[in-house]
């Protein structure tokens, strides 16, 4: 009975051996590849809007005044006063702004110049030569004057004989023009005039 034990289970151990293909011939094992890890992303956040600004408010509108007209009658009633010596040298100061807003001041001053450019009665210092002498006071070239006292030492470093003020005052939306031809050796104001500025 041993004897076909032993051959019974020798048969069993062959079949075994004989049912599983040899090693050599068993097919590769196949290796996964490894899997990125997933990543979530959070979700996007709107992109902010840029904050809407206040709108820019539009800078005051300059009058556009008609300095010419403004100017002419009240030279022409200078021109005419009493105590005015023809071929005098007159200095023109620049026009100063004594309104509540803002305003061309140079152009009335630039208006005066050609009013009184044609004139018989005064000889008007000339720009440069004012200009250097501003300089010689320690002015500069922009400084309006301001006060008459300025203006009379300029006057004098000039060698003019007048000084004519003007200032424009009151309203700006309604201003008047006020002028004052004042003599350099004493101050004293030989004549006065006034009248609204046109548009």
């Amino acid at each position: 009975m041993k004897k076909y034990l032993v051959v019974a289970l020798a048969a069993l151990t062959l079949s075994g051996c004989l049912s599983r293909p040899p090693e050599s011939e068993q097919p590769p094992a196949t290796v996964e590849p490894a899997k990125p890890p997933v990543v979530v992303e959070p979700p996007q956040q709107p992109q902010p809007q840029p904050p809407i600004g206040e709108p820019v408010p539009q800078p005051p509108k300059i009058q556009q005044l008609d300095w010419l007209s403004s100017v002419q009658p009240l030279v022409n009633q200078m021109l005419k006063a009493d105590g005015v010596n023809p071929g005098s040298v007159l200095l023109l100061d620049s026009v100063k702004n004594n309104t509540n807003g803002s305003l061309q001041t140079a152009k009335a001053t630039s208006a005066l110049h050609k009013a009184l450019a044609s004139n018989q009665t005064f000889s008007v210092v000339p720009e440069a030569q004012l200009a250097t002498a501003r300089q010689t006071l320690g002015l500069s070239a922009d400084d309006s004057l301001g006060s008459r006292s300025k203006a009379i030492g300029l006057a004098r470093i000039v060698s003019a004989q007048y000084v004519l003020y003007s200032d424009v005052s009151g309203d700006v939306k309604s201003p008047t023009l006020d002028m004052q031809l004042m003599l350099v050796q004493t101050g004293e104001i030989v004549w006065s005039g006034n009248g609204a500025v046109t548009r």
